[in-house]
């Protein structure tokens, strides 16, 4: 008899441990990948930057695990609401969960709740056009916006924030969300990061892309990009000699300004009904840690977009530790039967690509522990969500929302896809 296991998640993290399950037990196991939206890939389609096509043609390789003849995809399902783990380890022999890091870290500072002041994963969900982001989640009518964040997310806001929406026309964020962007009122944008430029987490390949921007000039002041990277990392003096160029160069006088920022932090966000303006302090490093010199810089931005960090929120039913923000695992093992992969398991680390060994190591886990145990299924998945009149989006359900926005791309004369907006779009594309 096949082993029948549940994925909670169709990101990365998720449709690889399908993949390695069907690897290392190839024809012995049943793999249903559940999942809350009626889209897979998760951080793929909507957390990669809508201009980076390279990076979402890895959607191409998760297809085809999902057209995988053990492999089921199971959208609209949604744990805590649908189903719970009672019901999953009914069903299923073990349930690997793969929902990933979802929220943005707050940085915990006065001023932090003001409209104007948004999570950085909200943006980025509104110009990927994630179904829980409405259109008109933003305004984009500031003359000044900062990002707080010196990482490859905050790169990818600033970038998009920089660009003309006829250079985004090509990519497949959401006409509604295009026309927005070509409304914008956003002149000068600020990446702030409390370190040197020594310790930003971007990647070179990220960063030279915006020294590349047509729409904006790229500044940097001399004194903060000053660096001893003598011992550092190739990657880390590629990113100081860059960051050190920039800081050589005058503005041309291009329709937008990014100012990246170093050995600031922000200490306040001012307003009264909304952002008015962001209080910035002075760092040095003491020991290894940031602190104050009490030196102030207010800036007067309209919108404060936070990046700092990903961080995983808790599942109904499934243990998960505050202090680590991930679920509590030993080698992917959780409790009896259930496992862990992804951020969820390790925390927001690596690259895409690393969820692959991270989840291959939890297979080898789940494997070992289930062989040679009987079978323990008392109940069917698909008669438990039809008795609650849950009916799940299937992968044909999917293939149409796909060639529904491929047809959007062409009647609008827009790239390869348009990505449709909502839920309720994309189930009347699904014919469901």
């Amino acid at each position: 008899m096949s082993l029948r296991v549940a994925i909670v998640g169709s990101g990365p993290a998720g449709i690889y441990t399908a993949e390695a399950l069907t690897k290392q037990a190839p024809g012995s196991v049943e793999v249903d990948v559940i999942e809350r939206l009626p889209t897979p890939y998760g951080l793929v389609r909507y957390g990669v930057a809508p201009d980076h096509t390279s990076i979402k043609s890895i959607a191409d390789y998760l297809r085809r695990v999902l057209e995988l003849p053990a492999v089921r995809f199971l959208g609209g399902v949604e744990l805590g609401k649908d189903v719970g783990v009672t019901d999953l380890l009914d069903c299923y022999d073990a349930v690997v969960y793969c929902t990933g890091a979802m929220v943005d870290r707050r940085m915990g500072i006065p001023g932090e709740d003001l409209p104007g002041s948004v999570a950085a994963t909200d943006f980025v969900n509104w110009y990927c056009g994630h179904p829980d982001t409405p259109a008109d989640r933003f305004v984009l009518d500031s003359p000044e916006v900062a990002v707080i964040g010196v990482g490859n997310v905050a790169v990818d806001v600033v970038r998009v924030l920089a660009k003309t929406a006829e250079e985004l026309r090509a990519t497949d964020v959401p006409d509604e969300v295009l026309t927005r962007l070509a409304g914008s009122q956003v002149k000068a944008i600020h990446m702030i990061g409390r370190r040197g430029p020594e310790h930003a987490k971007f990647t070179l390949k990220e960063l030279r892309e915006l020294g590349e921007l047509a729409n904006a000039d790229v500044c940097v002041r001399p004194e903060e990009a000053v660096a001893d990277v003598t011992e550092a990392s190739r990657q880390i003096r590629g990113n100081v000699e860059v960051l050190q160029s920039w800081a050589a160069r005058s503005p041309v006088g291009r329709p937008r300004r990014l100012d990246v920022r170093f050995w600031m932090r922000p200490v306040e966000i001012l307003g009264e009904s909304r952002v008015e303006a962001l209080r910035l302090e002075r760092t040095r490093l003491v020991d290894g840690r940031v602190v104050g010199t009490g030196e102030f810089e207010t800036l007067p931005v309209g919108m404060v977009l936070r990046s700092v960090g990903y961080q995983s929120v808790p599942l109904p039913g499934v243990p998960f530790s505050d202090a680590t923000m991930t679920v509590p695992n030993v080698a992917g093992r959780v409790r009896d039967r259930e496992y862990v992969a992804g951020w969820l398991k390790r925390g927001p680390t690596g690259v895409i690509g690393t969820n692959k060994s991270d989840a291959a190591e939890t297979v080898r886990t789940l494997l070992a522990d289930l062989a040679g145990r009987e079978p323990v299924r008392r109940a069917d998945l698909d008669a438990v969500l039809a008795s609650r009149g849950v009916a799940p989006i299937t992968y044909r359900h999917w293939l149409a929302i796909e060639a529904a926005e491929e047809s959007l791309a062409r009647t609008l004369g827009r790239g390869d896809r348009v990505k449709l907006l909502g839920l309720a779009a994309m189930l009347t594309a699904s014919g469901r």
